[in-house]
């Protein structure tokens, strides 16, 4: 359960006393991590020692947590191309894409379908499978990122609220990529995922791991663990049990292991490393030779389900 508290009459701090997977709520403080994006503050994550679900304590609630976005390195939002670390980022997203599409055409039922992209960002993801005659809708937050997705791809990207609207069974794909670990209201979006995907619909989500090479590596300095804009942090087993707990069976576990070397690079930069590139790729690499040997251990992970 999620309690806020107010300063004067805005509501700011996320206060989380029941486990949102098992209901449960014995907790233990695993680090404290910064925010190096944005303001410089610290958010401490805890564990649930019932489930092993970790999540960032205190946050901002969605009201007030518009000003950590507010960065021009964050570039889900800006689609920046400055510094040698998001020219990486833009590469190799044109190779995700394809192999994206190649996900989803592996999983699908049909070849040509309805999909949702929830958390599209800057409108990519949807625009690259319109072209593979999809029929998409899309949602982001930012109305920046609506902006420039509207601009650059004509693409008509809803804000938040549309999620309600869609009637039941609307959809043979949704997609989240990197977008759950944001959403402050875990359990009613996956309740709602259920109602308006199709009875052999797919749905996949990419999340961060935790449990990867590369976190165990930098600890608290792990850059994906991005607090606070990172509420919720899931391992493989944890994404499992939330999966089932909503009614979905997960029938596919897929490593991304082009994450291992960006977010390495940011971890590094946030240690206030020398030649963060070099370093980065260093410990990229190992991350990716050790996600060879088991997936479970990639820097990011993609979970395709199914409903049971």
């Amino acid at each position: 359960m999620l309690f806020c508290t107010k300063l004067g009459n805005e509501v700011n701090i996320l206060k989380i006393d029941i486990c949102p997977l098992c209901g449960k709520s014995r907790f233990e403080k695993v680090m404290t991590c910064t925010d190096h994006y944005a303001t410089g503050e610290p958010f401490e994550i805890f564990r649930c020692k019932d489930c092993g679900f970790m999540f960032t304590q205190n946050a901002p609630d969605e009201n007030v947590i518009g000003r950590y976005y507010e960065s021009p390195d964050y570039i889900s939002h800006s689609d920046t191309h400055k510094g040698l670390m998001n020219k990486v980022y833009h590469g190799v997203r044109q190779v995700m894409l394809s192999r994206k599409a190649k996900l989803i055409r592996h999983n699908c039922d049909t070849s040509r379908g309805k999909l949702l992209d929830i958390g599209t960002g800057t409108g990519y993801f949807p625009h690259f499978m319109a072209g593979k005659g999809w029929e998409v809708s899309a949602i982001e937050k930012s109305q920046q990122a609506r902006t420039f997705a509207k601009e650059h791809f004509n693409l008509d990207v809803k804000g938040p609220e549309a999620l309600d609207a869609f009637p039941p069974q609307s959809f043979d794909v949704i997609t989240l990529w990197h977008v759950m670990e944001h959403l402050q209201n875990l359990n009613e979006t996956w309740e709602r995922l259920s109602v308006i995907l199709k009875e052999r619909g797919v749905l996949i989500i990419a999340v961060p791991n935790p449990s990867s090479f590369d976190a165990r590596h930098y600890k608290e300095f792990w850059g994906a663990y991005d607090v606070p804009r990172h509420l919720w942090h899931f391992t493989p087993s944890v994404m499992q049990q939330f999966g089932a707990k909503h009614g979905f069976k997960l029938s596919g576990l897929h490593p991304m292991p082009f994450d291992a070397f960006y977010v390495s690079m940011l971890s590094e930069k946030y240690l206030g490393r020398r030649c963060t590139f070099l370093s980065g790729m260093f410990t990229g690499l190992k991350a990716w030779f050790a996600s060879l040997a088991k997936k479970e251990r990639s820097s990011s992970m993609i979970y395709v389900f199914r409903k049971k």
